[in-house]
This record gives C-alpha cells, sequence and structure tokens, in this order.
C-alpha cells in the first residue's frame, strides 16, 4: 500500500513540476488551454464547485483587469519609457602575456 502512495505522490510532483515548466515556456499556449477550461467549466449548468474551478483558472488577461498590463485596450496609460539604448562595445582579442 505504501509504495502505491509513494508513486502516486512522486507522479503528482512529476505532473506539478511538467505543468509548470510548460507554463514558463510556453506561456500563449498554456493561456489558450486555460481559458478554454475556464469556458467549459463556467456554464450555467455546470455545478457551483465546477463554475469556481473554472472562474480560478480563467487567465490574468482574460479578465479585463487593468492591473494585468496587457495595454491591449490603451485605458491603462501610458507606457513607461524603454531603457535608453548603449551602443555596442567591440571585442578586443589580445594574446596572452608569456
Amino acid at each position: 500500500m505504501s509504495l502505491l502512495l509513494q508513486h502516486v505522490v512522486i507522479g503528482l510532483v512529476v505532473l506539478i513540476s511538467v505543468l509548470a515548466v510548460f507554463r514558463k515556456l510556453a506561456p500563449q499556449v498554456s493561456n489558450r488551454w486555460l481559458a478554454a477550461a475556464s469556458i467549459s467549466f463556467s456554464r450555467s449548468e455546470r455545478a457551483g464547485w465546477l463554475r469556481a474551478l473554472g472562474q480560478r483558472l480563467q487567465p490574468k488577461q482574460a479578465t479585463g483587469d487593468c492591473s494585468d498590463g496587457c495595454s491591449t485596450c490603451g485605458a491603462c496609460g501610458t507606457k513607461p519609457p524603454a531603457a535608453a539604448k548603449t551602443e555596442a562595445m567591440p571585442l578586443e582579442f589580445r594574446p596572452r602575456a608569456k
């Protein structure tokens, strides 16, 4: 019994790790998948706890909240000025001193 429990716990840890890496490396795809799951769970014929889960899964970009900084609607104000670009410095290769 304990071996089965160990395998289940390790499987859950690996699954959570893979999902975290996927969200970090492919944020647009994962946000689309979360939005699709959120829409599916938030239907009126679903149970209350499932609708609450759907609301919780909804990506920040889909909420329309001005604090997420998506800047798609232009209502968040002006963007901060971009950092000043510095000129590239050429590399100098010098022979080793003997």
